[in-house]
């Protein structure tokens, strides 16, 4: 950990790498939390793996990758929501062949690329050393739309979350809301591709927010933990990759992973220990 600190204080690649993973912490914290409420996880998986086919085809044509992933995440977002508001018969099946297609897509776009397409890689499977610091604007104006965002449009969000029948019954517009939340989900897999790659995009995206969601109830609260949990993971995980030279992706998320773990069954040995006691004091 010394060494990690003093080359830290030395090297900008390694004060670019945190800054990259302090400013996706901040988006999965945020848009995290509606995953895990919502329980929209295998949909942002979706988004996420479907993402492949953008960046291929920016790549191929020249274009900035981050771009076409952009593009490709929203579009599907749309689609994918789209299918569940309107064919709920086939929901699961659709949105598993949106993920493979996408992935098939990419990969027949890398294959016609000249070349080797390294940067392509590291947004596959994640390398947080190489995010440019040019990366960083674009990585701090996706956070402010998000954070925009939902502070703008925060109760219906709340609403369509927690319950879509009551928002509409209400006059909340359910499907634009919902399709909103689902691109928010798609420029926050942007964001995190650059830190842990698409491949451990939705471990990123889901775990700090499940393990709030084990001693925190409230939305808002939830939100601040899981942003807090993210950068502690992306920092610890950077730092504990550094000396050993291991991939800092894979261990943030097996850091976040162990920590949710133990998370679980510390929440559920105090559930155990509240119902004991309130079955002895009746």
């Amino acid at each position: 950990m010394n060494e990690f600190l003093l080359a830290l204080g030395q090297h900008a690649f390694l004060q670019t790498a945190l800054l990259a993973g302090l400013l996706a912490s901040l988006g999965c914290g945020v848009i995290g939390t509606f995953v895990v409420v919502k329980r929209i996880a295998f949909m942002a998986g979706g988004i996420a793996h479907s993402v492949l086919g953008g960046m291929g085809a920016a790549l191929y044509y020249g274009v900035d990758p981050l771009l076409g992933a952009l593009s490709a995440a929203i579009f599907t977002a749309l689609l994918i929501g789209t299918i569940r508001l309107f064919w709920k018969t086939q929901e699961d099946t659709l949105i598993g062949a949106l993920w493979a297609v996408g992935m098939a897509i990419g990969i027949l776009f890398i294959a016609k690329t000249p070349g080797y397409a390294n940067d392509l890689m590291s947004f596959l499977f994640g390398n947080i050393l190489l995010v440019p610091t040019r990366e960083l604007w674009f990585m701090a104006a996706l956070d402010l739309i998000l954070i925009l965002t939902v502070a703008i449009f925060y109760r219906p969000f709340l609403a369509v979350t927690f319950d879509e029948e009551f928002a509409r019954l209400r006059g909340v517009p359910v499907a634009f809301f919902y399709l909103l939340l689902l691109c928010l989900v798609a420029v926050t897999v942007v964001l995190l591709i650059q830190v842990v790659g698409l491949i451990l995009v939705i471990a990123l995206l889901t775990l700090p927010a499940a393990i709030a969601g084990h001693y925190v109830h409230s939305l808002g609260g939830m939100m601040i933990i899981a942003t807090l949990l993210g950068g502690m993971f992306t920092a610890l995980g950077l730092a504990l990759s550094y000396e050993p030279d291991l991939p800092a992706g894979p261990t943030m998320i097996l850091l976040a992973g162990s920590v949710y773990l133990l998370s679980a069954l510390l929440s559920q040995a105090l559930r155990w220990r509240r119902a004991r006691h309130q079955a002895t004091a009746r």
